[in-house]
């Protein structure tokens, strides 16, 4: 790692950390005192979540050519701005139409401002040998919930949760939006022949589908899990105490799955880990399926571990198999359906485990080892274009 990465990823894994404590782990624990005092279902609190993570996956490709024409540091900086508005509209609701409004907001700054825009960044800045930096912004960014929750938890024991989302907004203007505007360095703008504006072409052939239905069918299961782990383990057994210990248990596992990542499978295509990560949700299902609750802990810790690599994964692959050229509007192309699937799952798996119970990780299986099995073909798919291109015959040049 240079000198010259290293100022970089620790002021993007600081922000990556703040904006996701601040926004995707916000609701575990504000959703029950806001709903409370504004007299109003939990139920619609997370809709309005749940649709401005569709906003977000929906803003994705724009914001991506964006970042490909200026930089991530103009993207980043007004994501901090946003999360500050939301986060402090969100302070001031009174009502359920104060509250969307908020969350639109918040749904518009994850879209400027979560992993796909910060590696995005990464790759403008750093082109093809990115994916060192977005592995380390990422071991940075897994402790989100980890430091996240406890602190909310303690702004709503201390100063209420309108307090803690006033503090959560003051940190984006004192640490995000500082470290952003001042250790992003400042990139050449990308003009291109038909205009500064216009829209790349990027065709949506074979690859970037089976690649953006893995993301998808992956991110869903993450997503799903995040919200109903406690309560599929406690399906198959598990005490209150052990399900909320293996819910502990998922941070940590990523967090090491990253560092694995980072320094033995470094070697490797992303391709190979990203299927290895794809084979350790369903490990986890058949060992709590074989042995009950009391593997609850087993099952996080695999579960989180594919998941900590999958976060890597989403920056990584696309720059090896497509490169640099247009990476961050090929991000938002990717991550769009993602995003999307992530807003759907918990409602989705929700309705699920209340006709299955415990037996919803046979779909969440089945999911990953489509996605698995989506990426074997991509990988086919990329042995047979390089073939073909190098069976091509070159031009003989005449002296």
């Amino acid at each position: 790692m240079t000198q010259r990465q290293l100022p970089i990823i620790l002021a993007l894994g600081t922000t990556q950390t703040l904006a996701w404590a601040s926004s995707y782990y916000l609701p575990a624990i504000l959703a029950d005192p806001i709903s409370r005092d504004l007299g109003i279902s939990t139920n619609w609190f997370f809709a309005a979540f749940s649709a401005s993570l569709v906003i977000s996956g929906l803003l994705g490709p724009r914001v991506g050519r964006q970042i490909d024409r200026v930089g991530g540091r103009q993207v980043l900086c007004a994501s901090n701005l946003l999360f500050a508005g939301g986060l402090a509209l969100l302070g001031l609701t009174s009502s359920l139409w104060m509250l969307s409004l908020a969350w639109l907001l918040l749904g518009i700054g994850m879209g400027l401002g979560l992993y796909d825009a910060a590696f995005g960044a990464l790759g403008r800045i750093f082109g093809d040998q990115a994916r060192r930096p977005i592995t380390g912004i990422t071991l940075l960014a897994g402790f989100a919930s980890t430091i996240g929750w406890p602190l909310s938890s303690l702004g709503v024991d201390t100063i209420g949760w309108r307090g803690t989302c006033y503090a959560w907004a003051a940190a984006h203007i004192v640490i995000g939006l500082a470290l952003n505007l001042f250790f992003l360095p400042k990139t050449e703008i990308v003009v291109r022949s038909e205009g500064p504006v216009a829209k790349p072409h990027i065709p949506m052939d074979r690859m970037m589908v089976l690649l953006s239905f893995a993301f998808a069918a992956a991110w869903t299961v993450t997503s799903a899990m995040a919200a109903h782990l406690p309560r599929i383990v406690e399906s198959f057994g598990a005490t209150p105490a052990q399900a909320v210990f293996a819910g502990m248990m998922i941070g940590p596992a990523q967090v090491a799955a990253r560092i694995v990542e980072a320094g033995l499978l470094n070697r490797y295509h992303p391709l190979f880990s990203t299927s290895l990560a794809c084979l350790t949700h369903p490990i986890g299902a058949g060992v709590i399926a074989l042995f009950g609750g009391g593997a609850a802990a087993a099952f996080a810790l695999l579960h989180g571990a594919g998941n900590g690599i999958l976060t890597i994964a989403r920056g990584t692959l696309p720059l090896s198999v497509f490169g640099s050229e247009n990476y961050g509007y090929r991000l938002g192309l990717l991550g769009a359906p993602s995003r999307i699937c992530q807003a759907m799952a918990p409602l989705g798996f929700g309705l699920l485990i209340g006709i299955m119970g415990g037996g919803v990780l046979i779909v969440s299986s089945g999911l990953s080892i489509a996605a698995l099995l989506a990426l074997l073909f991509l990988s086919r798919q990329r042995k047979g274009a390089a073939t073909a291109k190098a069976t091509v015959p070159q031009p003989i040049s005449s002296s």
